[in-house]
């Protein structure tokens, strides 16, 4: 009886020990690279808010699609996911580069102070598109709006869409590419934000 016990004990020990649950991978866009580019700032004062975006963009689960196959539904990794949602990191990414931009600095809507402009970016795709099982891209698509906060006119309307071949078909090769395609899409949006500003302050 002993023996049966001590027999059924290893046993469980056994099962219990090789069903150990898969670990979580979390990301976030690591540290950002320090510019080598000076700029000039602009004296103006911006409001940004945070970006928005469309639902299943909102949690942060990490989405891929698989367009050989059925390119309108989106997927997620089971065991990899941001640390928060993607239009959260790049909100934060877009406000640092936005901060070097301007002398009178990035304010936050919910801080209720007055602004010269307010900026308002809505995410449209931030996902890997699977083209064939073994080959993938990844993708940031955005629309940013400009806005004259004193006479709530549209100064511009912008889309932005960037993308890159991820090194590796999986969440590893999704995230360093998304990385590189946040600070691209950023610097992108800062150019176009200094012709926008510039041609502003001047009329």
């Amino acid at each position: 009886m002993k023996i049966l016990i001590i027999g059924l004990s290893l046993l469980v020990g056994c099962s219990f020990s090789s069903n150990k649950p898969t670990s979580l991978a979390l990301y976030d866009l690591g540290l950002k690279p320090v510019s080598e580019v000076q700029v000039a700032p602009i004296d103006v004062s911006i409001m940004m808010t945070e970006i928005t975006a469309p639902v299943w963009l909102t949690s942060p689960t990490m989405q891929y699609r698989l367009a050989y196959h059925d390119p309108a539904r989106t997927y997620h990794y089971a065991h990899s996911r941001w640390v928060t949602a993607p239009a959260k990191l790049l909100t934060r990414r877009i406000q640092d580069d936005l901060s070097q931009l301007t002398r009178k600095g990035v304010i936050s809507s919910h801080e209720g102070l007055k602004s010269d402009y307010a900026l308002h970016i809505e995410l449209e795709e931030f996902t890997q598109v699977f083209d064939q099982p073994q080959s993938s891209r990844a993708m940031i698509r955005v629309r940013a709006n400009l806005v004259a906060r004193a006479t709530r006119q549209l100064i511009s309307q912008q889309k932005f869409s960037v993308e890159k071949t991820t090194p590796t078909a999986d969440a590893a090769g999704a995230v360093a590419t998304l990385i590189q395609l946040s600070d691209q899409l950023s610097l992108e949006l800062m150019q176009w934000l200094t012709r926008q500003l510039g041609e502003s302050v001047q009329r």
